[in-house]
């Protein structure tokens, strides 16, 4: 019994250095992927109309303003007529933070739904790698939540994730 509690011990330390790790880099894989570039192009366009159609309600509301200003400066406008005025601002006000909170969640809904099959692809590959080439681990080092991978001893997959992926 002895015998057989020092050979396991005597043989765990080896079978720590028998794993094997790998690394790979995302912000270089990325950017090269056909499906990545068509989704940030179609984000981008998206996007660009919620700006523009923001900036329009901008310039109504502006407008607006400087009607309404000019308005309260006529002493001989009747305050119901100031008072419906200012409330139509203040609505137009709401309407406008109202539009910029529901792209900037249509926006992130949006860049979800994009990136989702992407990162399910990429998920495939490296899972396809990681148990071809028997590793224990693989890291994504662009992450940044990895203080320090020795690269010595862990190998780099990024070549083969971009053949895996058809990235040329």
């Amino acid at each position: 019994m002895k015998k057989i509690l020092v050979m396991i011990l005597m043989l765990a330390p080896m079978s720590i250095f028998a794993q094997k790790f790998a690394h790979f880099n995302m912000a270089n894989i990325l950017p090269e992927m056909e499906e990545y570039k068509t989704a940030m192009a179609e984000m981008q366009k998206l996007t660009t109309q919620y700006q523009e159609e923001l900036e329009r309600l901008q310039k109504e509301y502006q407008t607006k303003g400087e009607e309404f200003q000019k308005l309260s400066e006529d002493q001989s406008t009747a305050q119901a007529i100031l008072q419906s005025k200012a409330q139509d601002l203040q609505k137009m006000e709401q309407s406008i933070q109202d539009f910029y909170q529901a792209s900037q969640q249509d926006l992130q809904k949006q860049n979800d739904e994009k990136m989702e099959p992407i990162r399910a692809k990429i998920m495939t590959a490296i899972k396809k790698i990681g148990e071809n080439g028997s590793y224990v681990y693989v890291v994504d080092t662009s992450i940044g939540a990895i203080s320090f991978i020795n690269e010595t001893l862990s190998t780099d997959i990024t070549a083969q994730l971009k053949a895996e992926l058809g990235i040329k």
